[in-house]
């Protein structure tokens, strides 16, 4: 299958039209030509995943998805399958019209599915309902069809986007079909790699049609998938205080975990030095856990400050708490200007005092914390991840990452990353004071914040991966800390990276 070396562009569906105005162009060829390819890439996928499949079902939209699927027909009868044709309305319109004229000159049936219609009995089911099309909750047919091929137990494949999946958003209605592969057309679609997509889409491939590289690069992406990288080599001429030194604010009262995994995961991933300023009575424990941290006890604000003179990024949040000891330490240590990685109660804190930030700073909220900031509901963040990093960015002037299942990177001039790793054993406790503690790393040893955020995500993510080896199930915080190491030191032989 041919890959962009843009594949990792990704646009929404304005860009998209735009794009496919354009290769029609350039390529010289009508739609339904176009639609042809994409049927003749789709039959290619389903060979490929599924050999053995002899009798497929068809699902068509009025749209030109629909016409995808039509003219997939016709190949997968042409190839010896079976074909059963289901379409959502009894005609279709503008291109689509003419591949569903040529499925049923050739003497094609088209099942309409209505309130009486059951679901054809079939080893596969195809689903070619609306593409990029739909921006609104499917209507009260497509649903139900949408639920029955859901309820099949059999397989599905997704021509371009699964039906109901946002492709601009990443959002779904309550009906949405569930593929166990997506092939997707001509270019990267954001809404399939953040948010709900990663229950909807399955394995996705990227089909280009043919469409030149620089049509799609004549059209600027709305966002770009993280890429696989690593830090540089060291210089064999080093010492640690080439490579920062790191102070983790945190760790009210029961709350010693958080700043021992920040600390560590600063530690693994190359910080030269890495303090820790907690409660007194965490002291002890953190040294016997881990005597590379240099764990000082603070009572508050005063002997806070000594330890903010000789530190070169700050990690403030993981276990801080927002009563009166966190709350002193926040306003401290906000105040000293340095480098900065904000997690957990520290933007707690930061969504009831709002400041901007002119330091470099990444915050890193998971939705909930995002919302807070934004003075708005978790569920209206998941309805569009991509405005609510932005907007947080340029509302705080800071870098952030957007945690979640397709995390998103984002700065205050509106650019815009989204990491393709990760998996659901990460949604476990510590997960994001590793975060924090990498991200502040990686500023201590030079990184800009925007480098040291998409960076910091991706091996955080990568490393989640590795350690899930043995199951997502029961993953702890603290089994990524040794795939990490060798990560951030680009070794990459355990398996074949995402890149």
């Amino acid at each position: 299958m041919p890959v962009h070396p843009t594949s990792r562009n990704l646009h929404t569906v304005d860009q998209l039209r735009a794009i496919e105005r354009a290769a029609l162009s350039a390529l010289g060829i009508s739609g339904p030509e176009l639609m042809r390819r994409a049927a003749s890439a789709a039959l290619s996928s389903l060979r490929r995943h599924w050999p053995q499949v002899q009798h497929v079902c068809i699902h068509c939209g009025p749209g030109n998805n629909g016409g995808d699927g039509f003219l997939l027909g016709l190949l997968a009868r042409e190839a010896g399958l079976q074909v059963d044709m289901v379409g959502l309305t009894a005609s279709s319109h503008g291109d689509a019209a003419v591949a569903r004229a040529a499925w049923e000159s050739a003497g094609g049936q088209v099942l309409v599915w209505d309130e009486q219609a059951v679901l054809p009995e079939a080893e596969l089911h195809v689903d070619a309902l609306y593409g990029i099309g739909l921006n609104r909750e499917p209507e009260a047919a497509p649903a139900r069809l949408i639920e029955a091929i859901n309820r099949s137990a059999r397989p599905v494949l997704a021509l371009d986007v699964p039906s109901g999946l946002d492709t601009d958003r990443g959002s779904c209605a309550a009906a949405a079909i569930r593929a166990d592969v997506t092939v997707t057309f001509i270019a990267g679609k954001r809404g399939l790699h953040t948010g709900r997509a990663a229950d909807h889409v399955g394995v996705l491939e990227l089909a280009t049609l043919g469409v030149p590289e620089s049509v799609c690069a004549a059209v600027p992406a709305d966002a770009r998938l993280l890429s696989a990288e690593s830090l540089p080599p060291r210089d064999r001429y080093a010492n640690k205080g080439n490579y920062g030194h790191v102070l983790v604010i945190g760790g009210d009262h029961g709350m010693a975990g958080a700043v021992h995994l920040a600390g560590e995961s600063a530690l693994r991933a190359g910080a030269g030095l890495v303090s820790v300023a907690t409660r007194a009575a965490h002291v002890f424990a953190l040294n016997a856990a881990r005597p590379e941290l240099m764990a000082h006890g603070v009572d508050g604000p005063q002997a806070l400050a000594t330890q903010l003179d000789r530190a070169s990024v700050l990690a403030l949040g993981p276990g801080l708490g927002q009563a009166a000891w966190g709350h002193a330490l926040w306003l401290t240590a906000l105040d000293a200007n340095r480098p900065l990685v904000l997690d957990a109660d520290g933007l707690n804190l930061l969504a009831r005092e709002p400041r901007r930030f002119t330091a470099p700073t990444v915050l890193t909220p998971h939705p909930g914390e995002a919302g807070r900031l934004l003075g708005i509901t978790t569920g209206e963040v998941e309805q569009d991840r991509f405005a609510a990093a932005r907007e947080i960015a340029r509302r705080y002037h800071a870098v952030v990452v957007l945690k979640g299942a397709g995390s998103l990177v984002a700065d205050p001039d509106g650019r815009l990353d989204v990491c393709p790793w990760g998996n659901p054993g990460m949604a476990s406790g510590g997960m994001g004071d590793l975060l924090t503690g990498i991200v502040a790393a990686l500023l201590a040893q030079g990184c800009s914040a925007w480098q040291a955020a998409g960076l910091g995500a991706g091996l955080h993510a990568r490393a989640g991966d590795r350690a899930a080896r043995q199951g997502e199930r029961g993953l702890l915080a603290g089994d990524l800390l040794a795939p990490l190491r060798a990560l951030g030191n680009g070794m990459t032989g355990y398996e074949r990276d995402h890149d």
